[in-house]
């Protein structure tokens, strides 16, 4: 199974892709899709950037679904609806590649990759780094994407795993279902 994360963000999208098979993780593609060149006003023209980007990484590397973080609410609500717009875009464009998308707060990520929550950027990027065997640190936008990734990897797995082992239709958890539960 293919995975493409996707940290989303206005100027700075980061996307990785894992390979998940027989339990084992094992690096694909990471990087980010940047709308920098483009003016900060021009909020269409970035989106569509976005929207194609996301599109082609997900062509080029065959993903089989996608995990995506879910906005935070912050304390500036303009920053807020730009991140949202952001986010949107990067959902449409999986939706229209027919991906299956599960969604993920940055806690959920933190405490799956770093075991705990409130894990510092630079904590991401070295788990991150040692999951997957990569001979250096991914940039702090690939590395929350490919933590994404790696989350979903394996929750998908358990959840699996546990109806192959008779338990029923497992309740879904907030982060299945696309809930917002922490």
């Amino acid at each position: 199974m293919k995975v493409l994360g996707i940290d989303p963000g206005l100027q700075t999208t980061g996307f990785g892709v894992v390979d998940f098979t027989g339990g084992q993780l094992s690096y694909v593609a990471s990087g980010t899709i940047s709308t920098t060149h483009l003016p900060r006003a021009d909020i269409p023209a970035r989106i569509g950037v976005l929207f194609d980007g996301i599109g082609e990484v997900a062509q080029r590397y065959q993903a089989d679904c996608a995990a995506l973080e879910i906005v935070f609410v912050n304390v500036n609500p303009q920053a807020t609806l730009l991140l949202g717009q952001a986010r949107g875009a990067c959902l449409a464009a999986l939706v229209h590649q027919q991906l299956s998308v599960a969604e993920y707060t940055a806690l959920q990520m933190k405490k799956a990759i770093a075991g705990h929550g409130k894990a510092a950027k630079a904590q991401v990027q070295e788990m991150v780094k040692r999951l997957l065997n990569l001979p250096g640190l991914p940039g702090s936008d690939a590395a929350d994407a490919l933590g994404l990734a790696i989350t979903h990897a394996h929750a998908a797995r358990s959840m699996a795993l546990m109806q192959d082992a008779g338990m029923g239709r497992a309740k879904s958890s907030g982060m299945l279902r696309g809930g917002r539960g922490g």
